[in-house]
């Protein structure tokens, strides 16, 4: 219910799509996540490959592969 209720408040607000993470994720992996995602937004990707490029980068990557680490992240639209 959290979730939902969170997504209705930003929906209501305007807000059009909601990046976040479901859990607590260490600092570093969300920094690489969301850099990852604005470069490749702001070089004219869509919000989607965006998304799953960055998701791809730290399941890729040595210290993050864990999908503790990129699997709390949920893009809604």
């Amino acid at each position: 219910d959290g979730v939902f209720g969170l997504q209705r408040a930003f929906k209501q607000a305007g807000v059009q799509t909601i990046v976040m993470s479901l859990w607590r994720v260490d600092d570093a992996a969300t920094e690489l996540m969301m850099t990852t995602f604005y470069n490749n937004l702001l070089s004219g990707k869509s919000k989607r490959d965006s998304f799953i490029i960055a998701q791809n980068t730290l399941r890729n990557h040595e210290q993050f592969s864990n999908p503790y680490y990129w699997a709390a992240f949920i893009m809604l639209d």
